[in-house]
């Protein structure tokens, strides 16, 4: 299995663990310490020896930070995790702060004392969070305190090691173009704008260029390492010898120098030494790499990552391959969905139907000749009341049974050598009241709305992202968390910069994926998300229009429960989406599916409404 279902969480040692913390102030001069998320390359998803803020806390959700003041320990949260947190720390210890209204660089504005002395450790924070950080400290005359060691690290005797995970090659024949030609437009464009160098620091980023993938972090194939490119073209990349082995070595020889990531300090005063312009991404970077580098007597000059919009516009071959992954996919969750509707209501639980999507993928790959490389996630396996729980994870602990008269959700994800997949289905199980179908299309239209959209170029996800709410603001109901996020090619699933989301100001560019998932969520009583995966396209001209305009084009195809569809709460447009949806998914999935029972219930599941 590639995921487990342990119990992780941890919230009987929250009080001991705050006091140790508060136990390093005098040592460290410090009012208060914050702890993020994120590890020192600043990812999403981290290995277990950066699982900093769930030591602390108990919280195991993929965003947070948390204050520890004198008084108070304070846990920044997002919309999608509000239940979620309250559920798995000591609340007698810690209070939810909020992430995105009042994340800690305004709660220090708002209720820090004057003098303030806050203590971070820089490889933990960008330069523009430290920035906003620093500004607030400044209006309260407070100070900014670089920690000389992380102090969960200090405290966490039984740290796992760090990870070893080994570099394997991404084939051109699925990148779709040559890590040389990458490194060239990139020492291109440095020269272009009188730059000496870039320090790339995403993973991701490096992944891409390089057309390389690894296995340092959990369901995210990219190797955690950093690299340096300037502008005659030469190139180094800071990855741990121990994870390449003599083929990898010998293609990674010929595009740059091989790197221990011990000597990324000393490798950066050389080239910073005499005043070399370097570029940093102030989004992505480690206070403590800008700083070394302003130390050294180098010119940060703040700027986009290099790869970021190479990699979130993906080319032909990387939509094909990506095209192919989610029929391949389609086909497991078809299985998969059949399988779960056979089985009597009551005699499933959470953790059965997680076990069974993720063997159904299993076997399809082995089939397909294209194997399940990993989850792109851990999987959201919900029923009931959990299914209210955004980002819930069933454990040996919460895992229940999936009874008549609920929904289930189950949000889940794949990664193949060809693509990353991401899907959520909310299926009933038995009869479900008329309330639960009413919201279930609701959310449905929102899904259609984003499906259909045609817009100009210019457009920007924060301006889609009202078509996904629109009913059901008329309902007077809303989702907390975006509508939809960018997506790798056999990378994060959590992609950026394109989102389509209220704060997101990336326009959308042809070839762009992202997710399309609006939801409904009841604390205590249910949940739904209904999600796709698009892609940015140019459409044909519209008649009667003046401008070119682009759309989005859908990479899943697995039924919609026609069981929990009100349809007379859809427009005849929305029913010939409908339609023409399942009908394109029957087409695609039938040949690809070899057990006629299978075959017979695909059938059934995308018979067309006929309005």
């Amino acid at each position: 299995m590639f995921q487990s279902f342990d119990v992780k969480s941890t919230p009987e040692h929250g009080k001991a663990r705050i006091a140790a913390l508060r136990g390093l102030f005098a040592e460290l001069a410090v009012d208060a310490i914050l702890v993020p998320r994120s590890d020192e390359f600043l990812g999403e998803y981290v290995p277990a020896s950066a699982e900093r803020l769930l030591w602390a806390t108990g919280f195991t959700g993929s965003a947070g930070q948390l204050l520890v003041t004198e008084s108070s320990a304070i846990v920044f949260v997002d919309g999608r995790y509000v239940t979620q947190l309250d559920q798995q720390v000591d609340t007698t210890v810690f209070t939810r702060g909020d992430l995105v209204g009042e994340p800690p660089h305004k709660w220090i504005l708002t209720h820090a004392n004057a003098g303030f002395r806050l203590g971070l450790d820089p490889w933990m924070h960008t330069g523009a969070e430290v920035r906003r950080i620093e500004r607030a400290l400044a209006d309260k005359g407070g100070t900014l305190v670089l920690l000389p060691f992380n102090p969960v690290d200090r405290l966490w005797t039984d740290r796992p090691a760090e990870p070893l995970g080994p570099v394997s090659i991404q084939r051109e024949s699925l990148a779709g173009m040559p890590a040389g030609e990458k490194l060239s437009r990139i020492a291109r464009e440095l020269s272009d704008k009188k730059l000496d160098a870039v320090l790339v620091t995403d993973p991701s980023s490096v992944a891409w260029i390089f057309n390389i993938r690894g296995a340092d972090v959990p369901h995210t194939p990219h190797p955690l390492s950093r690299a340096i490119i300037t502008a005659n073209g030469k190139a180094q990349l800071f990855v741990d010898g121990r994870k390449i082995n003599s083929d990898v070595g010998s293609y990674l020889g010929d595009l740059c120098e091989l790197v221990e990531p011990s000597l990324l300090a000393k490798r950066l005063e050389e080239l910073a030494t005499g005043g070399c312009r370097i570029l940093v991404d102030p989004d992505l970077t480690s206070f403590a790499l800008i700083f070394m580098i302003r130390t050294f007597g180098g010119e940060v000059i703040e700027g986009d990552d290099p790869a970021k919009l190479g990699r979130a516009v993906k080319n032909k071959t990387e939509l094909n391959g990506s095209a192919a992954a989610h029929l391949q996919d389609g086909v497991a969750v078809v299985e998969f969905l059949h399988w779960f509707g056979a089985q009597p209501p009551g005699s499933l639980t959470e953790i059965a139907a997680a076990k069974a999507l993720e063997g159904s993928r299993l076997r399809v790959g082995e089939r397909m000749q294209n194997p399940l490389k990993d989850l792109s996630f851990e999987t959201i396996a919900g029923a009931g009341e959990h299914a209210a729980i955004m980002h819930y994870r069933v454990t040996t602990d919460s895992d229940r049974s999936i009874n008549d008269g609920e929904m289930f959700l189950i949000d889940s994800g794949a990664q193949y050598v060809n693509g990353t997949t991401d899907i959520t289905r909310t299926v009933a199980v038995g009869s479900v009241s008329d309330e639960q179908r009413r919201f279930f299309t609701l959310a449905l239209k929102g899904m259609i709305a984003i499906s259909t959209a045609r817009f100009p170029k210019g457009t920007r996800g924060c301006d889609l992202d009202p078509l996904a709410r629109i009913a059901l603001w008329k309902a007077g109901a809303d989702f907390a968390h975006g509508t939809g996020h960018g997506v790798g090619s056999y990378l994060s699933v959590h992609e950026g910069p394109q989102r389509i989301a209220r704060l997101s100001t990336q326009e959308l560019l042809p070839g762009m994926i992202l997710s399309n998932e609006p939801g409904y969520y009841r604390p205590g009583s249910f949940g739904i998300r209904i999600e796709n995966l698009i892609y940015v396209r140019e459409t044909e001209a519209i008649d009667g229009g003046d401008q070119p305009m682009l759309g989005f084009e859908t990479l899943t195809f697995v039924p919609i429960d026609r069981q929990l569809i009100v349809e007379d709460l859809l427009t005849r447009d929305e029913l010939r989406w409908l339609d023409d949806y399942h009908a394109q998914t029957r087409a695609a999935l039938l040949p690809l599916i070899e057990d006629a029972s299978v075959k017979a219930w695909l059938e059934q599941a995308t018979e067309p409404f006929g309005r």
